[in-house]
């Protein structure tokens, strides 16, 4: 919408930018630059350590941002671990609590679709411990279950472990993560289920309690958050359960000669300094995103990606794929084109001012089933409009005639 892209600085300084790339990172509004500028500007001291009025201060802004968090998600305060990205919390998961629990011949289960940060960490485990690798596939729509009944045999009494994404980040899917928790635990009600929701939580509505599963992580800078920020939700008892990551600094609740006691969670996973300026604009991207409604900007998505998709194929046809499920359910739209090297369509849409990204989204995997070594893709996110589509048709169409193709 034209009135919110007033509130992101980088278009003044780019004003013909079309940014189409908000699934590897989106950008920030004005809200978020003020809140990190100020504390770096106003109170700038380390969290929990000072007995001073601005480390004070940092602290209390600091704890503010975790407890934005946990509402914004339906959490309880205490449940929230700030990390560095999604990465970094699944692969806190996989360490503190995957190498605990699975060994030889017990299974972990992962989608095809699973961004590399919810699949590659599962496979090493299971690679070193010998438990069995099992991968969903995907229905004729791009789906992995339309009632939450996986493919039979998928879980067993052997699972420990089932990793899903909440939206696919290639393919715009969004998996029904409630009824798929529900059916994996009605067959193994040992499963702990984890869900990387990156691409779900900045554009509607997630409440982690209601969708029954074990753990929930997500990236601050996909959200006009910043970068270097991100969160790890579990469940208290797991979270109590399991062995730090990480070592040194805040974790810390005594040291001896003989040994240490940690502190309580979430502290025990947050060693040494952590991203105080980031956790404080998070939670401004946090209000800003509540300010602007998640609802209206789920919808506004849709309503753009459909008329994407629909220009596109009256322009240009059979000549091009999409792949995803026939209605967009997110505002991710991914395709090929006959003849044209993604990397070449991106390339040439540049020179317009239009970012899009190319090549395997960080899922390999799923563009080796498919077939492909790579497609083009367009993202989208509040700053996004109307009038930005038939310049991006336009330019899309250009590059394939320009690359020596006949419409």
């Amino acid at each position: 919408m034209k009135q919110f892209k007033n509130d992101f600085p980088i278009y003044k300084n780019n004003p013909a930018l079309i940014y189409l790339d908000s699934g590897a990172t989106s950008l920030k509004p004005q809200a978020v630059v003020d809140a990190m500028s100020a504390y770096y500007s106003e109170y700038s001291a380390n969290i929990k350590r000072g007995i001073y009025t601005i480390s004070e201060k940092a602290t209390e802004e600091y704890e503010k941002a975790r407890e934005t968090v946990a509402k914004f998600i339906g959490a309880d305060t205490n449940e929230v671990i700030f990390t560095r990205n999604t990465t970094e919390s699944i692969n806190l998961v996989m360490y503190s609590l995957g190498t605990n629990i699975v060994g030889k011949g017990d299974e972990v289960v992962v989608s095809i679709m699973e961004h590399h940060s919810n699949f590659v960490p599962w496979q090493q485990l299971c690679l070193n411990t010998g438990a069995s690798f099992k991968i969903i596939n995907l229905d004729s729509d791009y789906h992995l279950s339309k009632d939450g009944n996986l493919p039979a045999g998928t879980i067993t009494k052997r699972t420990k472990i089932l990793a899903l994404t909440h939206v696919s980040n290639v393919l715009g899917t969004v998996n029904h993560i409630k009824e798929i928790v529900a059916a994996a635990k009605k067959i193994n009600s040992a499963i702990i289920v984890v869900v990387d929701g990156a691409q779900a939580v900045p554009h509607m509505k997630v409440d982690v309690k209601e969708l029954g599963c074990d753990f929930y992580a997500f990236s601050g800078h996909k959200m006009l958050g910043p970068t270097g920020v991100g969160v790890l939700w579990g469940k208290k008892k797991l979270l109590e359960e399991m062995e730090p990551f990480l070592f040194g600094g805040e974790m810390i609740a005594e040291v001896r000669l003989d040994g240490t006691t940690f502190a309580d969670v979430p502290e025990k996973f947050e060693a040494g300094t952590p991203a105080i300026a980031e956790a404080i604009g998070l939670g401004a991207s946090i209000k800003y995103l509540e300010s602007v409604g998640l609802d209206t900007i789920h919808n506004h998505e849709l309503k753009l990606m459909k008329l994407y998709k629909e220009r596109l194929n009256k322009e240009l046809g059979d000549k091009i794929t999409f792949y995803g499920p026939k209605i967009p359910e997110a505002g991710l739209l991914s395709f090929t084109i006959e003849g044209l090297h993604p990397h070449d369509i991106a390339s040439l849409l540049n020179e317009d001012s239009i970012a899009v990204r190319a090549g395997h989204h960080c899922a390999m995997q799923l563009h080796t089933s498919l077939g492909l070594t790579g497609t083009t893709r367009i993202s989208l996110n509040i700053y996004n409009s109307e009038d930005e589509v038939d310049n991006v048709v336009e330019s899309i169409s250009l590059a394939y005639k320009k690359l020596g193709a006949s419409i």
